[in-house]
C-alpha cells in the first residue's frame, strides 16, 4: 500500500507508523472521568468501509497525516496534515 504524504508525496507503507482511528484526535478533557477515558483508550470500531486513520510518517518527514482510506477495496483516497484536518 503506498500513502500519500502532503509534504512528501506518495511513499511506502512501511515509511509510516499506524497510529489509529483518526477520532482519537477528539481526547476527552482531564476530567471528563473513568467511563469515557476508559472508552476512550480501550474500545475501537472496526468498520467495513471508508475510514480515517491517523499516521506518523515515521522514516520520512515526521508529519502527522490522515489518511482517508477503504478498508475493504484498500483504496487509499487522500491525506491532509493531522494539524488541518477536521476530526
Amino acid at each position: 500500500m503506498r500513502l500519500p504524504c502532503p509534504i512528501c508525496g506518495d511513499r511506502d507503507r512501511r515509511e509510516f507508523y499506524y497510529q489509529g482511528h483518526a477520532t482519537m484526535l477528539n481526547r476527552p478533557s482531564a476530567d471528563a472521568g473513568t467511563a469515557t477515558w476508559d472508552d476512550y483508550l480501550h474500545n475501537r470500531e472496526n468498520p467495513a468501509g471508508e475510514t480515517r486513520d491517523l499516521w506518523h510518517h515515521e522514516a520520512g518527514c515526521g508529519a502527522w497525516i490522515v489518511v482517508t482510506r477503504n478498508t475493504v477495496t484498500h483504496e487509499v483516497s487522500g491525506a491532509v496534515l493531522a494539524e488541518k484536518a477536521k476530526t
